[in-house]
């Protein structure tokens, strides 16, 4: 499945905040956006998820406008990880993620057997089935954070739409994330997430877009967009790009180090 932004326009009401985005991303791909706050980051993926009207440009799914695809049928092929959720509700983590098979299930239907064989699947693939009678609103940070990942994977998606997914976490919670959503990618799932973390481009991700203001962006790998001269343009610092060697994988890895000016 393929998804393409081709001169997309998004904003609200009369006010436009990104203009000629494009891109595009399949089974498989990772891309990371990159940009500071207020650039239209969550405007553009509110768009793509139809919460917000296309003010120009076409979405497309499959090669079909998204506005042909039913609600229902796209929330199949899409799925959401928001930054935060809290539930109104006491729920049980498992209860939780169980939650993503909405778009299976008829109009009054309750979740049957398969659907919570399902939700445990994924929860077993996300190292939490341990949470499962957990009460949601009590476990961690890090913990809250896979579980909104194993409820839109409940939906079976093949798009996978991720803003910040490592917000709030620690150090630890943030690579255990990334690892995750690199192995997601391995299991034919299209990523596409926020990070505000340039170091996360080059940890997880095939494609990086980074927007500096929602008329001038680039697009194509970590080692093509994310240089020291483009990271000081958009967020204003002096920032180097190192290469580190990983002695345990034998291989290298690029970081930013910003540059404190006495």
């Amino acid at each position: 499945m393929k998804l393409q932004i081709n001169n997309a326009e998004c904003g609200y009401f009369k006010r436009t905040i990104l203009k000629d985005i494009s891109f595009e991303i399949e089974e498989g791909d990772i891309l990371c956006i990159l940009g500071p706050n207020g650039v239209g980051k969550t405007t553009l993926f509110k768009t793509i998820l139809g919460f917000l009207k296309l003010k120009g440009g076409s979405i497309l799914l499959d090669g079909q406008d998204i506005n042909k695809w039913s609600r229902r049928d796209f929330a199949k092929a899409i799925g959401y990880v928001p930054q935060t959720h809290t539930p109104p509700f006491p729920y049980k983590v498992k209860e939780v993620v169980v939650m993503g098979r909405t778009a299976h299930l008829g109009i009054f239907s309750s979740p049957s057997s398969k659907d919570y064989e399902i939700a445990g699947e994924v929860m077993d693939l996300l190292g939490i089935s341990h949470l499962a009678d957990r009460i949601y609103t009590e476990v961690s940070g890090g913990e809250r954070q896979l579980v909104l990942i194993a409820r839109a994977l409940a939906q079976e998606p093949k798009i996978l739409v991720m803003d910040e997914p490592t917000s709030n976490l620690d150090y630890g919670n943030q690579i255990r994330v990334l690892r995750h959503i690199k192995e997601l990618s391995k299991r034919n799932i299209g990523i596409i997430m926020t990070s505000h973390f340039p170091d996360h481009a080059f940890m997880a991700s095939t494609k990086v877009l980074a927007i500096n203001n929602g008329q001038e962006y680039s697009i194509g790998t970590s080692e093509e967009v994310v240089t020291s001269q483009l990271l000081q343009k958009i967020y204003n610092i002096c920032v180097q790009i190192n290469t580190v060697v990983d002695k345990i994988n034998n291989d290298t890895l690029k970081v930013c180090v910003p540059i404190f000016k006495n």
